[in-house]
């Protein structure tokens, strides 16, 4: 069971936290002792002589600093521990459908989007609030991408697979997004990146550099030397600084567009660096992810060292911020030509697989995000998807964001082309949620998920609906108006002969009920005319006698309502047939309106 799963890692975590915590005290204790032995033994050593004195010093502070990087290393430990602890709270309260405190995704909204502001699929209590646990910002867009595209088949299957052989490897998926919570990888980084690799800089990577670079070091540490023998004198020995100070930094200017741009990225890059050697030394075993490996490796040439390199570039370049060492530097050995040159070379050599690593984090992420959802639900079950035009079958079908206990499920299917399924019901009976699960499942098979099913066929199609609409005051547009405009959307998708699977919740409401009904019997008889696949939910019960006049077209499914004394009881399932409970006039005696009057 995934909670207990959740719990042993918390205790685990726990456990290894407090003993991180001990070691932690234990190396402030370590230090402290050793700058108390390092003054008594440098005191000692001087009274005697004072090589011994010098020698207990350097002693010390060697020893000082050992313990220094040993409590570095426990406290990123420390960290990831922690981090580890907080996914692990998170997936319980998930569990426990508590996670309307995670990020909503509005920032991916489309308001005149297809079918996504019906599903609830971005927003307050969502699909991508439930199901996202990519942090950096390319998985978060590649997976909101992929809740409003269809991806192709190859590239389901592909996800399917590697979703399978993530599923249960819980600890790798903690480690992988526990990683990436570090310093989560923005778009702006890569834009920074990307838009360094575009330039062509022409200067400093003449020939010649190769031979001034090291001629100039050689000449400078000369000079000092000399100056330090007393060969040179002070006044000649300060010209000769002066003009190599005024040479150096004239050539700094020269780099700094470069700095500028890669300023600052060094920890994103760090968390890069982690994710792609977390990838890289997995022992995948399935085709897609061995894929994914693959374009991290291009001519021998591993992404995480490329990426190293590039860090330790960026590092020496920020010797600037040590005003005092970089003026020594930069003025003895040119230091920013040297970094620049060094930099155009990593240039020169990735500049074409950059891009790819990004893509890989991102598609990881999204898998990663996936395979949790998978093993947060060993009930629901991986999608079939055919090329046939058109299926749709499911068992157990249930909405994939109400908890399992309230979570009531039906069995449907819908075959053929020029096929109309009208569902009517009572207020309140489940049809729209009905549509919602129907729709949300497709989402998440058509991105290569699970579904919330027993089984879940579907074909290879493009989603489209009209069940949500609000006005726009803003562009002074009605509710009536917005509606036909998504409804024009689809019409237009149906005409160009679109494979398409539409979801239509109580059309044209904002007219009255005669032209509402005509407008609803003309729109499903050119559903029919265009080969259009439909569902329809509707409390038009006149409609869905057009099954009399299309009886290969269209099949009717109600969902009803019990009353016993004047209760209503719903058992939200699908049934055969044509609705013939209401429960209106019960709900408005309810509310105190006379009936009888």
């Amino acid at each position: 069971m995934p909670a207990t799963t959740y719990q042993q890692y918390l205790q685990a975590h726990t456990a290894t936290l407090q003993a991180l915590q001990k070691t932690k005290t234990k190396f402030a204790w370590l230090r402290f002792i050793t700058v108390v032995f390092t003054a008594i033994g440098a005191f000692k050593g001087f009274e005697t002589d004072i090589l011994f004195g010098i020698i207990a010093i350097i002693l010390g502070i060697s020893i000082f600093l050992f313990f220094i990087a040993k409590d570095v290393a426990n406290n990123k430990a420390i960290n990831h521990t922690k981090t580890l602890i907080d996914i692990n709270h998170q997936e319980l309260a998930i569990l426990n459908h508590q996670y309307l405190h995670r990020d909503s995704g509005e920032q991916f909204a489309q308001p005149t989007h297809s079918y996504t502001n019906d599903l609830d699929i971005f927003g307050k209590a969502s699909l991508f609030q439930y199901i996202n646990r990519c942090n950096t910002e390319q998985g978060k867009a590649l997976l909101a991408d992929n809740l409003q595209k269809v991806i192709t088949k190859k590239a389901i299957q592909n996800r399917q697979s590697a979703i399978k052989a993530l599923q249960q490897q819980t600890q790798w998926q903690q480690q992988f997004e526990a990683i990436s919570l570090q310093s989560p990888i923005t778009i702006n980084t890569e834009q920074k990146i990307n838009q360094w690799l575009q330039t062509d800089e022409q200067h400093l990577q003449a020939d010649y550099w190769k031979i001034l670079l090291p001629l100039y070091g050689i000449f400078t540490t000369t000079c000092v030397i000399l100056y330090a023998i007393d060969i040179l004198s002070t006044a000649i020995f300060s010209g000769i600084l002066i003009l190599c100070l005024v040479f150096a930094f004239a050539q700094s200017k020269k780099v700094m567009a470069s700095y500028t741009l890669l300023n600052n990225i060094v920890k994103e890059l760090t968390v890069a660096e982690q994710l792609i050697t977390t990838i890289e030394q997995s022992n995948f075993e399935v085709a897609a992810l061995k894929s994914l490996q693959s374009q991290l490796n291009i001519n021998n040439i591993k992404a995480s060292k490329a990426i190293n390199e590039l860090k330790q570039i960026l590092n020496r370049f920020d010797v600037r911020l040590n005003v005092y060492l970089f003026l020594a530097l930069n003025t003895l050995f040119l230091w920013d030509i040297w970094q620049i040159r060094a930099l155009n070379k990593w240039k020169a050599t990735h500049k074409q697989h950059v891009k790819t690593w990004f893509e890989v984090i991102a598609e990881m992420e999204v898998i990663n995000t996936l395979a949790v959802l998978a093993f947060n639900h060993p009930n629901w079950c991986v999608p079939t998807i055919t090329d046939t035009h058109f299926i749709f079958s499911a068992n157990k079908l249930g909405h994939p964001l109400i908890v399992d206990d309230k979570c009531i499920t039906n069995n449907f299917t819908t075959t053929g082309s020029a096929n109309i399924t009208l569902i009517t019901g009572s207020n309140m009976a489940g049809k729209s949620t009905f549509l919602r699960s129907i729709g949300c499942n497709t989402v998440l098979a058509l991105m290569g998920s699970v579904v919330c099913a027993e089984s879940f066929t579907t074909s290879h199609i493009r989603l489209m609906s009209s069940m949500r609409i609000a006005d726009n005051l803003a562009e002074n547009t009605s509710t009536f108006y917005a509606e036909l405009k998504k409804l024009q959307s689809i019409i237009e998708a149906v005409n160009n002969h679109e494979k398409l699977f539409i979801l239509l919740d109580e059309i044209l409401r904002g007219t009255n009920s005669l032209d509402r009904h005509t407008g609803s019997k003309a729109l499903i008889q050119q559903l029919i005319k265009q080969n259009a696949v439909a569902i329809l939910a509707t409390h038009d019960v006149e409609l869905a006698k057009e099954a009399n006049n299309h009886p290969q077209n269209i099949t009717n499914y109600h969902f009803d309502v019990q009353v016993a004394n004047d209760e209503l009881y719903f058992d939200y399932k699908l049934k055969d047939g044509i609705c013939k409970s209401l429960n209106a006039s019960i709900l408005m005696r309810k509310i105190g309106i006379d009936m009888e009057a």
